[in-house]
């Protein structure tokens, strides 16, 4: 179904979400019609969002549209059992829901039980839910809007679990910045740098290519955590790895979606203050492993914020020397370190998947963290 159908049949004249790859083309048709202001706003996160539409509905009277992928319901939890639920507010909202690890269809290993909980979650919110599917006709989505009308009327909120292709767009919208430097080369240059230490990657394109740069180089897997899920948690693992292990040095390699998803994480880092953390932030300003959809971090200066919450030391590179000084200074470091790297957004159109299930990857990395422990090594 044509996105613009899909959008007219809901009805709705304000939208706020996190951009995700099934739903790409309600985001690439909301930046091509609103841009990101007035009446289209991307959140931080799930729960943002939901905040944000219950203002719209408190100021004008009418539901709002809330985008996702699915795996950002547990975001959403608490502001819709705690604000718009009808035992509350009973502040009425429209949810369309990318159904990443839909049943019965393939799908990478992060997403298969969030995609077999999809509906039980919502029904359990208490979230009236319809399936839109590659086959859903207009009259059948016109007659489902008009039961769910009935039931925003009564202060409950309502959900489409969006099927992969289910939605189509005829203009695929390129996403660019000014930066030239590209993420796989920071990745690259940070391995480099971080010799025997303990990586922790985020959700994403960067976790994949930190996966192929070890491949390329021959080298193994142990000393890295691909954190191919909990978009925004990375840097909090990566805080709890470094407090238990004092004498290893953590390098966390962020991007800035997953770091305004959950920016609060910066305020305890910075105030446990680590030692033997660094914090790395490849800024492109996009949601790019979904689409490239602009963040806030263009108008952010994610340097002063890190300062600001405590963080010992801070840089800003947007160059490979650049880079390399500043990585430099991290590993000779024995303070609390942030690095911003301002990168273009883009990657290789052949790049591939880790070949690992994540179950192998932490068992591979908690040995080489047991053998450390008992002396087999370490800088």
């Amino acid at each position: 179904m044509d996105v613009k159908e899909f959008l007219n049949i809901i009805g709705s004249e304000f939208y706020t979400g996190v951009p995700d790859s099934l739903l790409r083309p309600v985001c690439d048709y909301l930046i091509d019609t609103y841009g990101t202001s007035g009446k289209h706003i991307i959140a931080a996160n799930e729960g943002n969002a939901v905040a944000i539409a219950a203002g719209y509905y408190m100021a004008t009277g009418k539901a709002a549209v809330v985008y996702m992928q699915n795996s950002g319901i547990g975001n959403t939890i608490n502001p819709v059992a705690s604000l718009l639920s009808s035992d509350v507010y009973a502040i009425p909202c429209i949810f369309i829901v990318g159904w990443r690890g839909e049943p019965g269809i393939k799908d990478e290993p992060q997403h298969l039980y969030q995609g077999k909980v999809t509906d039980r979650l919502l029904e359990d919110m208490d979230i009236a839910a319809y399936h839109l599917k590659k086959d859903t006709s207009y009259d059948e989505l016109c007659m489902q809007m008009s039961a769910f009308r009935t039931l925003l009327e009564k202060g409950k909120s309502v959900a489409f679990i969006v099927s992969k292709g289910a939605l189509s767009y005829e203009n695929k919208t390129e996403y660019h910045n000014n930066s030239t430097i590209t993420r796989e080369s920071v990745i690259k240059l940070v391995t480099e740098a971080s010799d025997e230490d303990v990586i922790v990657s985020t959700t994403g394109k960067a976790s994949r290519e930190l996966f192929e740069i070890r491949e390329h180089n021959g080298q193994g897997h142990q000393k890295d955590f691909l954190t191919v899920g909990s978009m925004g948690h990375s840097s909090s693992i990566a805080l709890g790895i470094a407090v238990n292990r004092p004498e290893r040095k953590v390098w966390c390699i962020d991007g800035d979606g997953a770091v305004i998803m959950h920016m609060g994480s910066m305020a305890v880092i910075g105030n446990v203050c680590p030692q033997n953390f660094v914090h790395i932030v490849i800024n492109n300003s996009a949601h790019e492993s979904v689409g490239g959809m602009p963040t806030a971090a263009s108008t952010m200066n994610l340097c002063q914020i890190a300062m600001g919450c405590g963080y010992k030391e801070a840089y800003t590179a947007e160059t490979e020397k650049e880079l390399r000084n500043c990585l430099m200074e991290a590993a000779k470091s024995n303070q609390l370190t942030f690095i911003e790297v301002k990168t273009a957004i883009g990657s290789r159109k052949d790049l591939g998947r880790p070949t690992t299930t994540p179950k192998e990857n932490l068992k591979e990395f908690m040995e080489n963290m047991k053998n450390q422990i008992c002396g087999h090594g370490s800088r």
